[in-house]
């Protein structure tokens, strides 16, 4: 599982850390890289409800080796034939749909599998895994980009893919899903999904430029090309850190997840602010603010989403997911923008704002969760 997500995520996170390297080759400038990046996540935005449903239907196993074969596919397609910028774009959109599948799947795979009094640190794991791209991407700038090239890296990515699509257990054949209600999605209201979708593509949209731009943002303040890399690949360690930590803590406290993601995107916020600076010093200062804080959420969010949803936990992540890669779409396409057309101080300060704003619909989205839970108990009562 963990190398099938790793890789879902790889095609977008491997194009934004080696962006120095293949803006070289293939011409284009920071507007471009965010609407290349962008490609990737609209794919998975308009694949993500259906294919979640698909995913309850086929089952986690079997929608985790299609996906991680369409993912090998993706990556040895930019290798080998990505000679421009369209022809990037177009293969990162088909990227994008192999993660959608990941991501429900994995969901999935958990909830039917993992104890529920151990779905914290399950889960922690599992998003660990997408940061684990971001880690292998920053890894790849050294390692790979500036000694045999950047083509290799995504050779490499899509040898992952195919271990992961081997290494994935067998298990029984898919049920067919719940019939839900039309007003819901899962176990949840729609008014309450939607909110919560919205504040994690807000959160999505602040954290995703760190994946694709903090390379490029560190070369542009006058860090070298390799040590900004490695800043990278510590900054995502140290997101793995917070999950797993995050996730470890919330099977112990059994609730209140929402609020600590909101104090994590607002500590984010800060973090993007000090980034505003242009300042080598502040850049690496602020790199436990930015990455471990306000990119070290989505476990516990998703951990919210799936005890809210015991029914039909991949229906239900499936949604959300759209909001995370609409706001990943979104991001990229106005932090590139910003930094190509204003400076990087204008882009961090939006991403801190856009986190700011997310936070509070973190806040809502819990109140109307809440709500919802009281008016089902009261139902009940009135029912005996």
């Amino acid at each position: 599982m963990v190398a099938v997500v790793t890789t879902g995520v790889l095609p977008a996170f491997l194009t934004g850390a080696l962006s120095v390297q293949m803006r070289r080759d293939l011409h284009f400038r920071e507007s471009a890289l965010g609407a290349a990046v962008a490609g990737f996540f609209i794919g998975a935005a308009l694949t993500s409800a259906v294919l979640g449903r698909a995913a309850e239907r086929l089952g986690p196993e079997l929608s985790m080796r299609l996906s991680a074969t369409l993912s090998a596919v993706s990556l040895m397609a930019v290798a080998v034939g990505a000679r421009s910028f369209v022809s990037l774009a177009v293969v990162l959109t088909v990227g994008g749909v192999a993660n959608a599948l990941s991501q429900p799947a994995a969901n999935l795979f958990i909830a039917r599998r993992v104890n529920p009094a151990r779905l914290g640190i399950a889960l922690a794991v599992k998003q660990g895994s997408v940061v684990g791209g971001a880690l292998l991407g920053g890894l790849a700038v050294p390692a790979i980009a500036l000694t045999v090239g950047w083509r290799w890296a995504f050779v490499a990515g899509a040898a992952l893919a195919i271990m992961g699509a081997v290494a994935i257990p067998s298990g029984p054949p898919g049920q067919p899903g719940p019939r839900v209600r039309v007003d819901r999605a899962g176990d949840t209201e729609w008014r309450a999904l939607i909110v919560l979708a919205a504040g994690v593509g807000l959160g999505a949209s602040a954290a995703g430029t760190l994946g694709t731009f903090f390379v490029q943002a560190g070369v542009d303040a006058g860090i070298s090309e390799g040590f900004a890399g490695v800043l990278a690949a510590l900054g995502s360690a140290s997101v793995i850190a917070v999950r797993l930590v995050a996730g470890a803590r919330a099977d112990r406290r059994q609730g209140g997840n929402l609020p600590v993601v909101a104090g994590m995107l607002v500590l984010g916020a800060a973090g993007y602010l000090l980034y505003a600076t242009e300042s080598k010093a502040m850049l690496i200062a602020a790199l436990p603010l930015t990455f471990a804080a306000g990119w070290g959420w989505p476990g516990l969010f998703n951990l919210a989403i799936v005890r809210a949803n015991p029914h039909a936990p991949g229906l239900a992540s499936g949604v959300t997911q759209t909001g995370t890669y609409i706001g990943a779409v979104a991001g990229p396409l106005v932090f590139g923008s910003l930094a190509e057309n204003r400076s990087y101080a204008a882009a961090w300060c939006v991403a801190a704002a856009t986190s700011l704003v997310a936070a509070g619909a973190m806040v809502l989205g819990r109140r109307l969760l809440r709500r919802q839970r009281l008016r089902a108990e009261e139902l009940a009562v009135d029912g005996i």
